[in-house]
């Protein structure tokens, strides 16, 4: 496990403080029954965003407190745990790390401080198909105008701007696009996690350009991963102890059924498992803040293993659960919902190990 400073370890206790109290799974149930077209409870982010979430990657000079991402990945971690839904991931991560990598002074001090105090929802529009290929891009941009169209957009309903991937003079890069504009059309998309995403489709859309090209389309996308990742890990860690404890008061056959042996072996292989993921997703969040040269690898790895892991707990949390389980009553399907849309952001496991694979040189 990383060794958290004092300032870390304050902001995952606040964390976890807020989420217990403010945004358990219940308060997710009502945004989910509700229908809101966000897909996230408003007030809730406006709370975040005060505590000075938004802001934690964001460098001082542009509102922020410069925290890391390792810093960040705490408060997805305990967020994921409660199946809190905000735009934290898609601004404060994704699109802030695309303006932090590539953006100009003049792009940055309009853009940053608004997204740090969360007055600003800004996301990443790079797929373009059912499946993460980022390198597969149609979108053209043309005479400082955009044309194409972007799939799964996360927070694509909510925000007020876009980081898209296309393909300009110099080959791909990243160019920012303002939601208003008379050339973007969003479709509502309706997932399986009841999260908002969109379809955004652009029509001579006017955008302005992010430098460093493919590679900070490369950069920004590894640090999207790691993000995820970090919020599946506290996703499939409460999914784990929830139903470790109900594996110590369910009684069945006249004893607990955590007594048998079977359920114990299941039990000992989840927790082996979340072990070995924490470590990988604290290994990428800690080798961004770094710099690391194996950043790339690092990030594969952890979100691969993560998406195993978060896969196998949520159906073994459905499945020791019972019937009860399989009710939408209980909080199982939710895990497992999110497990299967959370595996397929920014890359699944069959991705993210064939790019691990071609990174080792094989």
């Amino acid at each position: 496990m990383a060794v958290l400073t004092e300032e870390q370890s304050m902001l995952k206790d606040a964390a976890k403080s807020w989420v217990q109290e403010k945004s358990p799974v219940s308060a997710f149930r009502k945004v989910r029954d509700s229908g809101v077209e966000l897909g996230y409870d408003a007030k809730a982010w406006n709370e975040m965003a005060e505590m000075g979430w938004a802001g934690v990657i964001v460098p001082e000079e542009y509102g922020g407190s410069n925290f890391g991402y390792l810093s960040l990945g705490l408060i997805l971690e305990e967020t994921g745990r409660t199946l809190t839904a905000s735009p934290l991931l898609a601004s404060a991560l994704g699109a802030a790390s695309a303006l932090i990598l590539g953006g100009s002074d003049a792009q940055k001090s309009e853009w940053l401080p608004k997204i740090a105090e969360g007055a600003v929802i800004a996301t990443l529009a790079v797929d373009e198909g059912p499946h993460h290929h980022p390198e597969k891009v149609a979108t053209e941009f043309k005479g400082g105008k955009l044309t194409g169209k972007k799939t799964f957009v996360l927070e694509g309903m909510a925000a007020n701007l876009l980081v898209v991937s296309a393909k300009g003079p110099d080959g791909i890069g990243l160019y920012l696009v303002k939601a208003d504009d008379a050339g973007v059309k969003r479709q509502r998309l309706h997932l399986a996690d009841s999260r908002g995403a969109a379809n955004i489709e652009f029509s001579g859309a006017a955008a302005e350009p992010l430098s460093g090209g493919a590679a900070t389309l490369e950069k920004t996308l590894d640090r999207a991963r790691a993000g995820v990742a970090a919020e599946m890990l506290g996703a499939a860690t409460q999914a784990f102890e929830t139903t470790l404890d109900y594996l110590k008061t369910r009684v069945q056959f006249g004893q607990v059924i955590g007594s048998f042996q079977a359920l114990q072996h299941r039990a000992a292989k989840m927790f082996t498992d979340l072990e070995l993921s924490r470590s990988a997703v604290e290994a990428a969040l800690t080798a961004i803040d770094n710099d690391s040269p194996d950043v790339a690898e690092l990030v594969s790895l952890a979100k691969a293993k993560m998406g195993d892991t978060f896969h196998l707990v949520s159906n073994e949390m459905v499945q020791m659960h019972g019937g009860i389980g399989m009710t939408d009553a209980h909080d199982a399907g939710f895990y497992l919902k999110r497990a299967r849309a959370a595996e397929a952001a920014f890359g699944n496991q069959a991705f993210h190990r064939d790019r691990y694979a071609r990174i080792q040189g094989y």
